[in-house]
């Protein structure tokens, strides 16, 4: 295993290009599961969930070419599970679910089982496909699902759900008739599903809002190549990492409009910002102020920023309250802060950060994916030496990021235990 060892107190000053996001092209990657041919995608990050995505199709039949830009030929998909061994490691694995049982009429895919930061089932998207005229059973911890073939219909989601959104509108792209999914999650990832399954034919309509329509066809057209979006987790990240450090930062090949909420939270801190067409320009205050935050969906403050934002917290002059509203189990980054210094208490989905003067460096463990950034970052600040260990969270959704750090002057180094 690998670990972060940091040397901080540098404050980081320079340009970075934000990487292709992971939670766009993962379901891109099983929409080329709708249709035959060679799908090509480019801007698509180096990360283990990818290359997890890629072991999956590959045992289904697919051709994979894993070099930029990522080719993907479903011609030859014949065995349609998606098995317990995979699924496990990436929970995003159900995605196929929805795409194979509206191509191939049938599939079976492994409950995603436990999550580290809390439940995550899957339900909604049972319940969806059910009314789209899928048969289901759950069997020996496997979704079976089979159908003669999909009706179109309205669908309500209880919940706003993702990958809920984008399993049901990838299987509705091929059923009979009109399917209208209501309180639909309005994530960009969510849109950028959408408009590369238009590319392909599909006629959808109301992404990015709670209403979305999709017309079914009988069959989609060849792929065209596409460009994933940049990364909007990886860009508040980025963000904040000028601010901890009191440093400045231009991030490119970013969408602002897919930053706003969290621009006007860090702004809130005394961060300032120019803005671009495609970048971003974030420069810390000289005294970070304290500010509160709510984790709500899209278009509000992403749950995949609060662990970031509760690190720059803990340096801000006052106290923060930070309440989790989208998981149930996402404060376990609080532990290892306070390894470093940071004065934080927990009652039930809030955290109440009170600021100190400095943060000094440990030995600390990550425990998921964004966890693992808000410790880099609290690293980064901290004076002396943070070692992060269990780094393989970080690989999951950040392409080379220590890497990237320290072409903004971060003393950053990866090692093996």
């Amino acid at each position: 295993m690998d670990k972060l060892v940091i040397s901080g107190g540098r404050p980081l000053k320079g340009e970075i290009s934000v990487s292709g996001a992971k939670n766009a092209i993962l379901p891109l990657m099983a929409a080329s599961l709708l249709t035959g041919g060679w799908h090509q995608f480019e801007n698509v990050p180096q990360l283990r969930d990818i290359r997890t995505f890629c072991t999956l199709l590959e045992s289904m039949g697919a051709d994979i070419r894993c070099e930029e830009p990522l080719c993907i030929n479903t011609d030859n998909v014949s065995r349609l599970e998606a098995p317990y061994d995979l699924v496990k490691t990436m929970r995003a694995s159900v995605l196929v679910l929805g795409p194979m049982v509206a191509r191939f009429k049938k599939a079976r895919v492994s409950l995603p089982g436990g999550c580290a930061i809390g439940a995550r089932p899957i339900n909604l998207h049972i319940k969806g496909l059910e009314a789209l005229g899928v048969n289901i059973e759950l069997r020996h911890g496997y979704v079976e699902a089979k159908a003669k073939r999909l009706t179109g219909t309205h669908i309500y989601l209880d919940l706003v759900t993702v990958t809920g959104t984008e399993n049901l509108m990838m299987a509705a792209t091929l059923a009979e008739g009109t399917t209208v999914l209501e309180n639909a999650a309005k994530e960009p990832e969510v849109v950028d599903l959408a408009n590369y399954l238009k590319t392909l034919g599909a006629k959808i309509k109301g992404a990015g809002t709670p209403i979305i329509t999709i017309e079914g066809v009988k069959e989609l057209n060849t792929p065209s190549p596409y460009r994933v979006i940049p990364d909007r987790i990886e860009a508040g990240t980025l963000l904040v990492a000028a601010g901890i450090t009191g440093g400045e930062i231009t991030i490119t090949n970013c969408i602002p409009a897919h930053l706003e909420t969290v621009i006007h939270k860090l702004q809130e801190t005394g961060m300032t910002f120019e803005i671009g067409e495609n970048w971003v320009k974030a420069k810390s205050p000289e005294i970070i102020s304290s500010a509160d935050v709510k984790t709500l969906p899209f278009p509000g403050f992403p749950t995949d920023m609060q662990a970031q934002f509760m690190a720059l917290m803990c340096l801000a002059d006052g106290v923060s309250v930070i309440t989790e509203q989208i998981f149930e189990n996402r404060f376990m980054h609080v532990s290892e802060l306070r390894r470093l210094g940071a004065d934080i208490s927990i009652d039930g989905r809030t955290a109440v950060v009170k600021g100190v003067k400095e943060l000094l460096g440990a030995k600390v463990m990550a425990t998921d994916l964004r966890a693992s950034a808000s410790l880099v970052l609290a690293g980064l600040a901290a004076k002396g030496t943070t070692e992060v260990s269990r780094v393989y969270h970080l690989d999951r959704g950040y392409d080379r990021l220590e890497k990237k750090l320290s072409a903004l002057g971060a003393n950053i180094v990866r090692v093996k235990e």
